[in-house]
């Protein structure tokens, strides 16, 4: 009885990982179309890279954490904690950028 514990411990740890990959993969989801579809001169008028840039980072970012890709496979590895932090970059920065570039009524 003592080692009841240990029995379903990789089972709640695979869980855990897979609602992170989840949260990873939409947070990454939603920034790389946000930044699909905005209009491209509004990225240099606020002082960021150009939307090239930014959909290039965002879609390498989101192929690294897909699980079947390999490399990261997982939003626990450096390359889905680098898409996660590049993801909330867009979103928090350069989303509300744009969004006041355009006078706060933008639809998202």
């Amino acid at each position: 009885m003592a080692y009841a514990a240990p029995i379903f411990v990789f089972e709640v740890r695979i869980v855990i990982e897979l609602i992170l990959l989840v949260f990873a993969l939409v947070i990454e989801g939603v920034a790389l179309v946000h930044a699909i579809t905005q209009r491209s001169d509004g990225f240099p008028a606020i002082g960021t890279l150009p939307k090239g840039g930014w959909i290039a980072i965002l879609a390498i970012c989101m192929l690294f954490t897909l699980p079947f890709f390999g490399i990261g496979g997982s939003a626990l590895s450096i390359f889905g904690l680098v898409g996660i932090a590049a993801a909330l970059v867009y979103l928090l920065d350069v989303r509300v950028g744009l969004r006041d570039l355009h006078d706060g009524r933008g639809s998202w």
